[in-house]
């Protein structure tokens, strides 16, 4: 006997079975005819939905944003900054020239722990007792969906992160500022005139 597999020969055209509109099986209100879609008028206007700005952001400059600065933190830039031997709130200090309070929500910190043994040290710089936390009441933990849903709602934040991705999706949300490392120091993008932040 031939070793190897055994040809199944594919029968062709064979449809699958449907049941009638007209079955007895179906209830009454699903044996009705399925309704054609309406079409659509092309000289119609078209409705597109703008999402609205909080009337805080006259000529997109944010009148929340002020010294103590709160600095949501991910766990890319904790990394980055360990990396680049740099103190996280001093060296934000040194950028704002002026007190800075770095938050980490409960998202970055479970991200952070699963992270395991290799980041201890983000963990324990995480858990610094000048880091303040921020609880989560969403589910799931991607920390970069909850970072850009917090800052969407509170305009008071300024966002630490090294990650492409993140950047682009905060920098659609409108007075947001983007804290970033580059050339071992922190540096800042979108912040407004009036605040004494360095422009490199």
């Amino acid at each position: 006997m031939p070793c190897g597999k055994q040809k199944k020969t594919r029968k062709y055209a064979t449809m699958k079975r449907m049941l009638s509109l007209r079955d007895q099986r179906l209830k009454e209100k699903d044996r009705l005819k399925p309704k054609k879609k309406e079409k659509k008028d092309p000289s119609a206007l078209k409705e597109r939905e703008v999402p609205q700005h909080p009337s805080c952001l006259f000529f997109q400059y944010n009148t929340q944003l002020g010294p103590p600065y709160h600095i949501l933190v991910d766990t890319n830039f904790i990394n980055f900054s360990i990396k680049a031997k740099l103190d996280l709130v001093q060296s934000m200090m040194d950028c704002l020239y002026a007190k800075c309070i770095p938050c980490i929500t409960d998202c970055v910190m479970a991200e952070i722990e699963k992270l395991g043994q290799k980041y201890r040290v983000a963990l324990r710089i995480a858990k610094d007792p000048r880091f303040e936390r921020l609880p989560c009441t969403h589910k799931g933990t991607y920390a970069d969906d909850c970072l850009v849903q917090r800052v969407t709602q509170h305009k008071c934040y300024i966002v630490a992160t090294v990650d492409r991705d993140l950047k682009r999706r905060i920098r659609k949300i409108p007075g947001v500022p983007i804290m970033y490392i580059s050339n071992h120091r922190y540096n800042i993008e979108r912040m407004p005139d009036d605040y004494g932040a360095p422009r490199f």
